[in-house]
């Protein structure tokens, strides 16, 4: 049997999504800006994709904009921001256990003088709204917080988040990294107080190398790209046609019945953390309920190593990712397991497993199997 719980890292494309990206590969392959007939089709296809997300996110098409995935909506949305509105101010605030894509352009702005506030959080993976409203500043410019955290799957109030800042400093934007809730959570940016939304393909079933960046109207954004004038000048280059097509296929199926794929989800969540309490010295970092997206399950293994354990899931079709950190310095790289306060002990002994509409209970009940038989083999060699 083989069992893929990285679906968090990528997903399997949907067949509608595998069909449209052929079709625009070698029958509707044209230059979406050119002017014959061809180029046109090309030219209908993002547009419907563009009106489809549009939908999910019940806003109006003109505010999506196409990027290569999620890095780039997230160094878009927080470079873009930062240096279109730097003259109100250079002051930033984000959190510990951010992404890489958001962490590291947060660093670059340092070396151009801006100033970055990162806020701890709970045990749980969430931020304290009190210390946030006490860290938004007059020459706050920016707020970044990630929806739903990629390692543990803790999710952000990011409704009162908003108000929390805009309360304080109403000229404030306020970014969050949905590429791990898109899909999984109904999301209302008018509603909820978003500016500026990212979203990556991939981690819904849809292609990988496209993603789109929700700016709300009126919110200034610099371009990181110059070239042609694609996307209203915003983000030059000629479209990815196929993978604008599959995104946008993507994003209409999985809103489609958004109920039944996220009880799917947590059903799935929820028994493999039951069935990882049958297991001795095995921690479950990702709490149930609505404060944990359904999808991610953190666990730690005392005595061994996560990727050994990693390896060994492997040999045997099982499919996971390492949830350690990279670094011990820097938020969004090493930050969330740190940030929860996980003890040392586990920092290298945590594993990530992620479900997607694929999955199913068998490939659980294998996996515990597995690691049954795994477990006391390899904490014989524990360290000492």
């Amino acid at each position: 049997m083989e069992a893929y719980f990285d679906n968090s890292a990528t997903t399997r494309v949907l067949d509608s999504v595998r069909e449209i990206v052929v079709r625009t590969m070698t029958e509707d392959y044209a230059n979406p800006a050119a002017k014959h007939r061809k180029g046109m089709e090309a030219e209908l296809y993002i547009r419907n994709a563009r009106g489809e997300i549009a939908r999910t996110l019940k806003v109006p098409d003109k505010e999506i904009l196409f990027t290569s995935g999620g890095s780039e909506s997230n160094n878009m949305a927080i470079m873009g921001a930062a240096l279109a509105n730097q003259r109100s101010g250079k002051h930033i605030i984000s959190t510990a256990i951010e992404h890489p894509s958001v962490y590291n352009p947060m660093a670059v702005l340092e070396e151009f003088g801006f100033e970055i506030t990162f806020l701890p959080v709970d045990r749980d993976g969430h931020i304290s709204l009190k210390e946030l409203e006490e860290a938004v500043r007059p020459d706050t410019i920016l707020v970044s917080v990630m929806y739903v955290n990629n390692e543990v799957g803790a999710v952000e109030p990011v409704e009162e988040i908003s108000r929390v800042i805009k309360r304080k400093n109403p000229k404030v934007l306020f970014h969050v990294d949905a590429i791990q809730a898109y899909g999984k959570y109904r999301i209302r940016p008018k509603k909820q107080g978003i500016d500026l939304l990212s979203v990556s393909g991939h981690k819904i079933h849809g292609p990988k190398g496209v993603g789109f960046l929700y700016i709300a109207s009126g919110v200034r954004i610099r371009p990181l790209i110059y070239g042609g004038g694609q996307q209203g000048g915003l983000r030059s280059g000629t479209e990815n046609v196929p993978g604008v097509a599959g995104l946008g296929v993507a994003a209409r199926e999985m809103y489609q019945d958004l109920d039944a794929r996220v009880a799917h989800l947590t059903e799935l969540k929820d028994y493999l953390t039951d069935r990882l309490g049958e297991l001795e010295g095995v921690r479950v970092n990702s709490k149930k309920g609505d404060q944990s997206a359904p999808q991610i399950v953190s666990a730690s293994f005392d005595g061994v190593r996560s990727e050994v354990l990693l390896h060994a899931l492997e040999d045997k079709g099982i499919y996971v990712s390492s949830g350690s950190a990279c670094s011990s310095h820097h938020p969004g790289v090493s930050g969330t397991l740190k940030g929860i306060g996980l003890a040392p002990a586990y920092l290298d002994a945590t594993l990530r497993f992620s479900f997607g509409i694929f999955n199913n209970k068998e490939e659980i009940d294998y996996c515990i199997q597995v690691l049954k038989e795994l477990l006391p083999v390899l904490r014989k060699y524990k360290r000492g």
